[in-house]
């Protein structure tokens, strides 16, 4: 009996790491999609929204982890095919750092909030991080920014794209959910019938 537990632990467990995998893929795969800025438009915050959604916070922030480990490890995962330590301690280095305290976050309050609040509270986290990260690298180059000209510069012109992105990512994940974890789809869908 405990042999067949033990199984079937370790095939959730198996299973849980190919789906973190694929996600980090995905990240990846959203991150090429860009134009060049001085923080690049990219897909990624749907590519971590989407993880986050679909995978929840615990599963979603390991893939995220996974994505940025890529990357620091020289793998070609960030906006314009780059990869390694210079583009994590570079300029935007700091919004890449962010998606992962907005899957920390998430995993912190998921479970006491509606996914909308959630997501957007976690972005703006991200904006946070980011924009003090930018500020601090661009002072320490001996350049002068002022917090302002780094909001206006690095999350303004962002605001718009990510609702979207943020609006396309919860109806695409509750599609793709059903077929990634039927029994939970199943569950959510019944519970709000009651």
């Amino acid at each position: 009996m405990s042999r067949i537990q033990g199984t079937n632990s370790m095939r959730i467990k198996t299973k849980d790491m190919a789906y973190a995998a694929l996600m980090a893929v995905l990240l990846a795969a959203c991150s090429w999609l860009s134009v060049p800025a001085a923080v690049p438009f990219t897909m990624q915050t749907f590519g971590v929204f989407c993880a986050l959604l679909i995978l929840g916070g615990r599963l979603g922030t390991v893939s995220i982890l996974v994505y940025i480990l890529l990357g620091a490890a020289g793998l070609p995962v960030f906006s314009g095919f780059r990869g390694g330590l210079s583009v994590l301690l570079g300029p935007t280095g700091g919004y890449i750092a962010g998606f992962l305290i907005c899957g920390l976050w998430c995993c912190l309050v998921e479970k006491h909030m509606h996914k909308l609040p959630m997501l957007i509270a976690g972005n703006l986290l991200c904006y946070a991080f980011g924009t003090a990260w930018f500020v601090i690298v661009y002072s320490a180059a001996g350049k002068a920014v002022s917090v302002a000209g780094a909001v206006m510069t690095c999350v303004v012109p962002y605001m718009v794209p990510d609702a979207a992105k943020l609006a396309l990512a919860l109806y695409l994940s509750g599609r793709i959910k059903k077929y990634v974890f039927p029994k939970a789809a199943e569950g959510s869908a019944e519970s709000t019938q009651k």
